[in-house]
This record gives C-alpha cells, structure tokens and sequence, in this order.
C-alpha cells in the first residue's frame, strides 16, 4: 500500500479520528493550561517586585 492509501483508510475509520481528535485536545487543553500557569506566575512576580 502507499502511504497516501493507508492515511486515507485511517481517516475513514471514525474511531480513529475520535481518538486523534481526543489526543488534540489534550494537547491543546495542557499547552493553555500550562501558558496561563507561567504567565499567572510571571505577573506575580512583577508585582511582588513593585
């Protein structure tokens, strides 16, 4: 099979894709969670620097 093939078949699959699409969530839910995190922090110690 080629590789365009085999892409093609997982992307029919909607398991797959519901999977794929959980795991980009994750991702994104930790990438925003994590951003605020470090900003929070860095505000704080701005202003405990005032």
């Amino acid at each position: 099979m080629q590789p365009v093939g085999i892409i093609g078949d997982l992307l029919s699959d909607p398991v797959f894709v519901g999977l794929l699409v959980a795991i980009l969530a994750f991702v994104f839910f930790i990438y925003l969670f994590i951003r605020r995190t470090l900003t929070g922090f860095q505000e704080g110690v701005q202003k405990g620097q005032r």
